[in-house]
Protein backbone atom coordinates (compact mmCIF):
# COMPACT_ATOMS: atom_id res chain seq x y z
CA UNK A 1 0.00 0.00 0.00
CA UNK A 2 1.67 3.30 -1.02
CA UNK A 3 2.24 5.70 2.23
CA UNK A 4 -0.61 8.29 0.95
CA UNK A 5 -3.56 6.12 0.41
CA UNK A 6 -5.76 6.37 1.95
CA UNK A 7 -3.66 7.31 5.17
CA UNK A 8 -4.56 10.79 3.90
CA UNK A 9 -7.95 10.64 5.97
CA UNK A 10 -8.42 10.52 9.54
CA UNK A 11 -11.76 9.44 11.36
CA UNK A 12 -13.17 10.63 13.92
CA UNK A 13 -16.04 8.49 16.25
CA UNK A 14 -18.79 10.61 18.15
CA UNK A 15 -19.67 8.98 20.77
CA UNK A 16 -21.22 8.89 25.05
CA UNK A 17 -21.02 6.91 27.51
CA UNK A 18 -23.01 4.06 27.76
CA UNK A 19 -24.11 3.75 23.90
CA UNK A 20 -24.66 0.79 22.54
CA UNK A 21 -24.23 1.34 19.23
CA UNK A 22 -21.22 3.39 19.85
CA UNK A 23 -19.56 0.28 20.93
CA UNK A 24 -20.43 -1.36 17.63
CA UNK A 25 -19.58 1.61 15.49
CA UNK A 26 -16.05 1.57 17.98
CA UNK A 27 -15.56 -2.00 16.55
CA UNK A 28 -15.97 -1.42 12.73
CA UNK A 29 -14.12 1.77 12.23
CA UNK A 30 -10.90 0.34 14.98
CA UNK A 31 -10.63 -2.82 12.79
CA UNK A 32 -11.39 -0.36 9.49
CA UNK A 33 -8.48 1.53 10.92
CA UNK A 34 -6.20 -1.30 11.62
CA UNK A 35 -6.43 -2.32 8.57
CA UNK A 36 -5.61 0.60 6.48
CA UNK A 37 -3.26 2.52 8.66
CA UNK A 38 -5.64 4.71 8.92
CA UNK A 39 -5.13 7.39 12.11
CA UNK A 40 -8.68 7.57 14.00
CA UNK A 41 -9.84 9.00 17.20
CA UNK A 42 -13.04 9.10 19.69
CA UNK A 43 -14.67 12.35 21.12
CA UNK A 44 -17.11 12.22 23.71
CA UNK A 45 -20.07 14.38 23.04
CA UNK A 46 -21.41 14.97 26.66
CA UNK A 47 -17.54 16.95 26.80
CA UNK A 48 -18.68 19.66 24.48
CA UNK A 49 -21.91 21.84 24.32
CA UNK A 50 -21.62 22.36 21.17
CA UNK A 51 -21.36 18.58 19.93
CA UNK A 52 -23.96 17.65 22.30
CA UNK A 53 -26.04 20.11 20.72
CA UNK A 54 -24.91 19.14 17.41
CA UNK A 55 -25.31 15.35 17.93
CA UNK A 56 -27.07 14.22 20.50
CA UNK A 57 -30.06 12.24 18.41
CA UNK A 58 -27.33 10.75 16.05
CA UNK A 59 -24.84 9.14 17.66
CA UNK A 60 -23.07 7.17 16.72
CA UNK A 61 -21.27 9.80 13.85
CA UNK A 62 -18.47 8.99 11.88
CA UNK A 63 -16.50 11.84 10.58
CA UNK A 64 -13.88 11.43 7.95
CA UNK A 65 -11.30 14.77 8.06
CA UNK A 66 -14.25 16.66 9.80
CA UNK A 67 -16.84 15.73 7.67
CA UNK A 68 -20.38 13.96 8.72
CA UNK A 69 -20.23 10.43 6.92
CA UNK A 70 -22.35 8.71 8.73
CA UNK A 71 -24.73 7.84 11.72
CA UNK A 72 -26.45 5.75 14.12
CA UNK A 73 -24.60 2.18 12.18
CA UNK A 74 -20.90 2.29 10.92
CA UNK A 75 -21.33 -0.11 7.06
CA UNK A 76 -17.25 -1.44 6.75
CA UNK A 77 -17.61 -1.34 3.67
CA UNK A 78 -19.82 2.31 3.08
CA UNK A 79 -16.57 3.44 4.90
CA UNK A 80 -13.73 1.80 3.00
CA UNK A 81 -15.34 3.27 0.21
CA UNK A 82 -15.30 6.85 1.55
CA UNK A 83 -11.42 6.47 2.87
CA UNK A 84 -10.58 5.51 -0.79
CA UNK A 85 -12.27 8.81 -2.14
CA UNK A 86 -11.00 10.27 0.52
CA UNK A 87 -7.20 9.34 -0.02
CA UNK A 88 -7.53 9.37 -3.83
CA UNK A 89 -8.87 13.32 -3.06
CA UNK A 90 -5.81 14.13 -0.61
CA UNK A 91 -3.08 12.53 -3.30
CA UNK A 92 -4.68 14.67 -6.69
Amino acid sequence: MPADAPAAATITLLSRPGCHLCDEARAVISWVAADLGVPWEERDITQSERDLQDYWDKIPVTLINGVQHDFWHVSEQRLRAALAAAGAAGTA
